[in-house]
């Protein structure tokens, strides 16, 4: 009995731990939504340096630096698996809120950095699947797709964008995301393939489904010639 007794007690003061996490953070963010209605970016700049020195001991500018690999590693350390998901939607959250700090003070292309950071980070959480039950405070992917803005995005984040929509069957953005990287280099190698591929999964898709994602059956193979003509070296026209 006192093992379990045992796994029970670290199972509540890690849930207790989690939740006081969370209370905090959630504070801090009204904290900066308050700085932010007063546009006092300068303050909220101070707050969201201290929250990430608390979080990743370091500064928002070294952060933002990081790869997204050495993020996700100081995020892990010391923490237990189940805080690990919730501190990176936090730091998810934080990230957003630091661009819009940048943005607030007119530094756009920081804002984007921190933008496209948060980003990737929401997207590999939710590639690691199971999180349909985000927390209110976590911003949605078409927000942070918004804040970046409409200069292109690099072909990492369209690539991670295209599966996340594809996971979650909304096909037609996920088609929009796989043009969007044609568009951006229509001769990189192994860009048919890939595309053909999607297509193929698609296929296997029910029309409901089909339906549902904005991409109905009809018009599969209509796109697939449309990424055949765009992605076949002998093209040559102007158009």
């Amino acid at each position: 009995h006192n093992s379990s007794f045992m796994v029970h007690s670290l199972f509540v003061i890690r849930r207790d731990y989690l939740l006081r996490m969370i209370a905090e953070f959630v504070e801090l963010l009204n904290r900066l939504d308050a700085l932010k209605q007063g546009q006092l970016w300068t303050e909220a700049g101070i707050l969201l340096d201290e929250q990430f020195r608390r979080m990743l001991g370091a500064g928002a500018d070294a952060v933002v630096q990081l790869s997204d690999t050495e993020l996700l590693a100081r995020v892990i350390e010391g923490e237990p698996t189940q805080v690990v998901r919730d501190k990176t939607l936090m730091l998810t959250a934080l990230l957003k809120e630091a661009g819009d700090n940048a943005a607030g003070k007119g530094s756009s292309e920081r804002a984007r950095r921190f933008y496209l950071k948060a980003l990737h980070l929401f997207l590999d959480v939710l590639a690691e699947g199971g999180v349909f039950d985000c927390p209110d405070f976590v911003p949605k992917v078409d927000m942070l797709t918004a804040a970046v803005g409409d200069a292109p995005l690099p072909v990492e984040t369209l690539a991670r964008l295209m599966q996340h929509y594809e996971r979650s069957g909304e096909f037609a953005k996920a088609e929009d995301a796989l043009f969007s990287i044609v568009e951006s280099d229509p001769k990189r190698a192994g860009l048919l393939e890939f595309g053909t591929a999607f297509y193929e999964r698609l296929r296997r898709q029910s029309d409901a489904a089909l339906t549902f994602g904005n991409l109905p059956r009809s018009e599969i193979d209509a796109s697939l010639a449309d990424l055949r003509s765009k992605t076949s070296p002998s093209t040559d026209q102007h158009g």
